[in-house]
């Protein structure tokens, strides 16, 4: 193989250039709300703290994301064309594994920042340190890259047989082990079953905090607080629940319920959506955030 098929949005060119329209205008949205809070962070003093430093990474990490898949999907669409290379496929699996596995890592470490700044604040400024916040950080990016390096690895080196056309706007692993020969997929099934189960983990300890956090929240007395608490908290969980119900359903769904027009809607939901809607998340009831931009 040197090359693939990606998934064609239409086949007249007026939905061509509906697709092509759509997808800019998402993709420019979450480049300039992205850009604004990566901005704004930098730029003012006032927001150089554990909190603001992880939402950075964040906003860092949705824009590689989205900056991997619609791109390519755009310009296919412009230029009348479905082709995409075998390294460029590659390059998009590990890139769109990486920075998606860095995301959901960082997304656990912000639950567990949320839980000390609520239920230990006398201890916040100890626990998160800006050593340990750049160690935390760091480790989110870096299990990103070894998960991305071991899946990216483990499925191209399995033969195809299946033909090219892959039934994705972008190079999703589950799409490409449906082009492979017998049964040499199986031994990606229990890289991602594994990975599914850290992923689990990771859900288990975010929910654990949230429980922490609603528990010491509702114990304040004033209501300007627990208004203030749950400002700093919901945001946060909005944006792990749309990710984890996503990703999980695009992955785990039965193959009985499995259609093209199904897995085009939970990738675009997992993939585009995110990226585009943290930043207004994140800054509609953030209050300092919005002072700085």
């Amino acid at each position: 193989l040197t090359e693939f098929l990606l998934l064609a949005f239409a086949d007249t060119w007026e939905l061509q250039l509906l697709h092509f329209s759509l997808f800019l205008g998402i993709y420019l949205a979450a480049l300039l709300g992205n850009g604004l809070i990566i901005t704004a962070i930098a730029c003012d003093h006032h927001l150089h703290t554990p909190m603001y430093f992880f939402l950075l990474n964040l906003s860092l990490l949705d824009l590689g994301t989205i900056s991997t898949t619609v791109p390519k999907s755009v310009a296919n669409s412009l230029w009348n064309t479905r082709a995409i290379s075998y390294l460029g496929c590659a390059a998009q699996v590990f890139l769109f594994f990486f920075l998606l596995g860095g995301e959901y890592s960082l997304l656990t470490v912000m639950s567990y920042d949320r839980y000390v700044a609520i239920c230990k604040p006398l201890h916040y400024g100890t626990i998160m340190g800006s050593r340990a916040c750049v160690k935390m950080a760091a480790a989110a990016w870096a299990s990103g890259f070894l998960n991305a390096l071991l899946h990216t690895g483990n499925t191209f080196s399995i033969p195809l047989c299946q033909g090219n056309v892959v039934d994705q706007f972008f190079c999703e692993i589950p799409q490409i082990l449906k082009l492979s020969c017998s049964d040499s997929y199986l031994r990606e099934v229990g890289l991602s079953v594994v990975s599914l189960c850290l992923v689990f983990g990771c859900f288990v300890f975010i929910v654990v905090s949230y429980v922490q956090i609603f528990t010491a929240v509702l114990r304040i007395p004033s209501e300007q607080g627990r208004h203030k608490a749950f400002s700093m908290c919901l945001p946060h969980l909005a944006v792990v629940s749309l990710f984890v119900i996503t990703v999980m359903f695009a992955y785990l769904k039965p193959p009985s319920i499995s259609s093209p027009a199904l897995d085009l809607v939970v990738a675009v939901l997992y993939s585009v959506v995110p990226p585009a809607v943290n930043p207004l998340i994140y800054s509609m009831r953030n209050k300092e955030l919005k002072d700085a931009l």
